[in-house]
């Protein structure tokens, strides 16, 4: 009790502070301010606080959109090709910015990619739910064959198909692209877009600089309390029914993860005995939360959900936000502290 009413303090914080920083509206833009196109919400939420009224910075996904079948459309492309900073996660995570560098011409144009210098995990491969200690399920009771049956998902994401070349392991390289939702590699990218700035306005640099301190503070406070609240769980594994973005997180603070999918996209679909062997894993370990993920209906978790009475939860990747999610000005950090107290209810957290 004595850490929820901690992580209850420390967020209150969090959020009083972070609020705080200057957020320019890009509704007014001023030819004296940098120009910024950010292609996924965390490097856009970075990029306004830094810039603040000295940028116009553009989430280069429309809202609500899945990040992984992404890829840029000729409007986008003018719209990279006039800014000062662009500013993308990684070839793992777009893989269409090689291709689409040969074809620019701004020769001003500076090009952020903010996963310099971060070690990047292999893709996680769920090969089942034994996996995770519970050994192997070598057959898989009727009951839940039938289940698995009942509820095998249709394939209703087929129209990505034709935009993703390969398998969806090859499309990241094989490495799992969510380098951002871990805090040390987040003050990383943070520093790089900082120093861009600095180099493309060095009046200001200083006060880009600070701005990006400021805020990596934050960051260490929220992962201070991440690191307090995770390490008294009940469970340390994450039943997570969808495609888990959460692997730099989970191995930072110990846990463990089963998903029925393979791979990130969103066209990617579980197996019937995938399935059923998570409802077999659930009802064996006593967990009662299902995480899911945003953006996707989760179909399968509610599956899960139904077979075994667990409660669902959203983890939210923070890939992208809503039209709703952006009119209630959510930023980076508001999307992890929510993360951190469904991580606290699901995992049971004391």
């Amino acid at each position: 009790m004595k850490s929820r009413t901690c992580l209850a303090v420390m967020l209150s914080l969090l959020i009083t502070v972070h609020w705080g920083f200057p957020v320019h509206a890009t509704d007014d833009p001023g030819p004296e301010r940098l120009q910024v196109v950010a292609t996924l919400f965390p490097l856009f939420d970075w990029a306004r606080i830094i810039g603040g009224e000295k940028s116009d910075v553009n989430l280069l996904l429309p809202p609500g959109v899945e990040a992984h079948a992404f890829e840029p459309t000729p409007r986008d492309i003018v719209a990279i090709n006039k800014a000062d900073l662009f500013i993308y996660t990684g070839e793992s995570m777009e893989p269409w910015v090689r291709n689409l560098l040969g074809s620019l011409t701004n020769r001003s144009l500076m090009i952020v990619d903010s996963s310099e210098g971060i070690d990047y995990m292999e893709e996680a491969r769920h090969e089942g739910a034994g996996a995770e200690g519970q050994g192997r399920h070598d057959s898989i009771h009727d009951h839940e064959k039938e289940a698995a049956r009942r509820h095998d998902p249709d394939h209703q994401h087929s129209r990505h198909h034709d935009k993703i070349e390969g398998h969806h392991h090859d499309r990241h390289g094989g490495k799992d692209p969510h380098i951002w939702l871990e805090f040390g590699n987040a003050r990383k990218m943070v520093n790089h877009i900082a120093r861009a700035f600095s180099e493309k306005d060095p009046a200001s640099a200083d006060l880009y600089l600070s701005r990006a301190a400021e805020y990596n503070n934050q960051l260490i406070q929220l992962e201070k309390a991440y690191e307090q609240t995770l390490a008294g769980c009940r469970h340390k594994t994450l039943v997570y029914g969808g495609h888990f973005a959460f692997g730099y997180l989970a191995a930072r603070y110990g846990l463990k993860h089963i998903s029925p999918y393979q791979g990130f996209t969103p066209d990617a679909e579980p197996t019937p005995k995938r399935i059923a062997e998570l409802i077999d894993y659930m009802k064996q370990s006593g967990m009662k939360a299902i995480f899911f993920e945003e953006g996707i209906e989760p179909r399968v978790a509610k599956v899960l959900g139904r077979e075994t009475g667990a409660q669902l939860l959203l983890l939210h990747g923070a890939h992208n936000v809503t039209k709703e999610e952006m009119a209630r000005n959510v930023s980076y950090l508001s999307i992890m502290e929510e993360n951190l107290e469904r991580l606290t209810r699901g995992l049971e957290c004391s």
